[in-house]
């Protein structure tokens, strides 16, 4: 097991993603999918938390595949989903345990911070490791938690069940609707820790996974008759985009998308509107790049805000040596780079953008070279996917 120092109540986002970056091999599960809730655990003060870290505890190593599973058992509801922003390789005390068996009612459950369907694949895999009953039956639970909230436009929300806020609209940020379509993905294509999943239950994933497919094809912002990408999300009736947390407005989303396509490039055989998607999201990747500018992390004054403590500034700086960036929002019409405050108050410059919000949130970044890359690969081998 891996101790956190006695002086540490929190862990750091480095320390941490070192801790949850170990791939699948020899009896070792690949957890890192768990190091957004686990890093909002340790870092954000969240009132709806059942239970808070404490300090000094110990943490799992990834290789203790057991003691991991029967955390995330621990955490399921009883209606089969999982609450974010908790660390599934955190050692808890008895007390603990008592409190989350004593909130297995609650329905809290959610996709976001890829809650739920990462536990699904770790679980999948830890029942193909250890052949223990427990994690198929949680496994399969699971998945039909993820069918049952599926919408029948092929959608998912963030929450479920369904909350009155923007949460209820089809999610693309944090991986929810990439997330949620992996791992249907992998059952799909036959996965062998995924064989357990058979009959009427395998009928349905296949459908929910062709309606999901079908529903982020719909969900493609079209301009002037061209497909571009995607807003991190969309309108769970009409599929356009809208507004998330007040700061995140209804335009085409760099990030989001880079993640959409990765998935799109992973189907195999995939149809003539799927290659389209692909080609036109690449196209609009291209068109989209920013030169001539860096964004550098510069020394400033302490300051304390709800989400975050910042010593620090992020500026734009003037740079013609600089590779390619993209912003992670472009205003839809004009493909303009756009920014915004809290309030749903836009801007068009990161200077514009208050201290709160410049350094914590990211606005820039270059998540585009990945699918820019494959994309590459992806047409000299027959449009055969990369897995993932």
């Amino acid at each position: 097991m891996i101790k956190i120092g006695t002086a540490i109540l929190f862990l750091s986002a480095v320390a941490l993603a070192q801790d949850l970056t170990e791939n699948d091999a020899d009896g070792t599960i690949y957890v890192s999918d768990f190091y957004d809730s686990a890093d909002h655990w340790y870092n954000v003060h969240d009132e709806d938390h059942v239970i808070d870290p404490l300090p000094g505890r110990k943490r799992y190593a990834p290789s203790d595949v057991r003691e991991i599973a029967d955390n995330i058992l621990l955490y399921q509801k009883t209606n089969g989903g999982w609450p974010k922003n908790y660390d599934m390789l955190a050692v808890l005390t008895a007390e603990q345990k008592s409190r989350l068996a004593a909130s297995k009612n609650l329905s809290n459950t959610t996709f976001d911070n890829r809650a739920t369907h990462s536990q699904v694949e770790y679980l999948a895999k830890a029942y193909t490791l250890t052949k223990d009953r427990r994690y198929k039956e949680a496994c399969l639970k699971g998945i039909k938690f993820i069918l049952k909230a599926q919408y029948p436009n092929g959608g998912w929300p963030q929450f479920y069940p369904l909350r009155k806020d923007y949460s209820r609209y089809i999610t693309f940020n944090d991986g929810v609707m990439t997330g949620v379509l992996r791992v249907l993905h992998h059952i799909v294509e036959g996965r062998p820790y995924y064989s357990f999943v058979e009959g009427a239950l395998r009928e349905r994933v296949d459908s929910a996974f062709d309606k999901g497919i079908e529903c982020v094809l719909n969900c493609q912002i079209r301009e002037n008759g061209r497909l571009t990408a995607w807003c991190q999300q969309h309108d769970n009736v009409t599929l356009e985009p809208r507004w998330a947390r007040t700061f995140e407005p209804p335009s085409v989303c760099a990030f989001e998308s880079s993640d959409i396509v990765m998935l799109l490039m992973n189907i195999d055989h995939p149809e003539k509107r799927v290659i389209a998607s692909i080609q036109s999201a690449i196209r609009w990747f291209r068109d989209s790049r920013i030169y001539g500018i860096r964004v550098d992390s510069v020394p400033g004054s302490r300051a304390s805000y709800r989400y975050h403590d910042a010593d620090f500034d992020v500026v734009v700086v003037e740079d013609a040596d600089a590779p390619p960036i993209w912003a992670r929002y472009y205003e839809i019409g004009t493909n303009v780079p756009l920014f915004c405050n809290r309030g749903r108050h836009v801007v068009y410059s990161l200077d514009r953008v208050n201290r709160e919000r410049r350094t914590g949130y990211k606005w820039y970044g270059y998540e585009p070279n990945r699918p820019l890359e494959t994309y590459q690969a992806w047409e000299k081998n027959g449009r055969s996917p990369g897995k993932n």
